[in-house]
């Protein structure tokens, strides 16, 4: 079991067995979740090549506004 100590601050170092099991380096976001047992740690960020295939590719180039209606489509979509 890995363990760490909360400053005066309230911080806490992720031990690095920890930290290369979650892909979790400087500059992660992490999610603090409560479930019924206690609080789960979890990354929050994803690599970008999550991403890929996410938007079909366009015959014609997209404007910022199109790219931000074809990604709430697929929000509403997954959830």
């Amino acid at each position: 079991m890995a363990t760490s100590i909360v400053s005066s601050k309230g911080q806490v170092v992720i031990p690095v067995e920890v930290r290369s099991d979650m892909q979790v380096e400087q500059g992660s976001r992490v999610e603090f979740v409560k479930t019924g047992d206690g609080w789960l740690l979890k990354p929050a960020t994803q690599s970008v090549t999550r991403l890929k295939g996410m938007i079909a590719k366009p015959k014609k180039p997209l404007s910022i506004e199109d790219m931000n209606r074809a990604v709430a489509r697929y929000h509403k979509s997954a959830a």
